[in-house]
């Protein structure tokens, strides 16, 4: 079994920052990729950023130069540091890692089970 936990969402004003934070655990043989994606209310998941091995990262437009992704492979965690919020920030965010759970299987999708981001004065 795999699990991804969440920690950081919260209530934080336009221009506030918030750190989010995700740790994978359980049945691990390696991990490719690891993300965040969001969704707001009535909208489609969509892709946040990702970090891949070898610490090359992609961007949503809207979020450049505002958040940034880190992971510390060793401990199996990936962060997020959100500034500059906006409202439209606004959303569900899950994490995600595309994972080997044994040396002979294939990478699958996991999912953390999302964690709220509200941005308003």
């Amino acid at each position: 079994q795999v699990q991804l936990v969440e920690s950081g969402g919260g209530l934080v004003q336009p221009g506030g920052s918030l750190r989010l934070s995700c740790a994978a655990s359980g049945s691990i043989f390696s991990i490719a990729t690891m993300g965040w994606y969001r969704q707001a209310p009535g909208k489609q998941r969509k892709l946040v950023a990702i970090i891949a091995n070898g610490d090359s990262t992609t961007y949503a437009d809207s979020v450049k130069g505002r958040f940034t992704i880190s992971r510390d492979s060793a401990k199996n965690t990936v962060s997020l540091q959100m500034n500059s919020l906006k409202p439209e920030d606004t959303a569900v965010y899950y994490c995600n890692a595309a994972l080997k759970p044994t040396m002979s299987s294939h990478y699958y999708n996991y999912w953390g089970q999302g964690t709220q981001v509200t941005v308003s004065s």
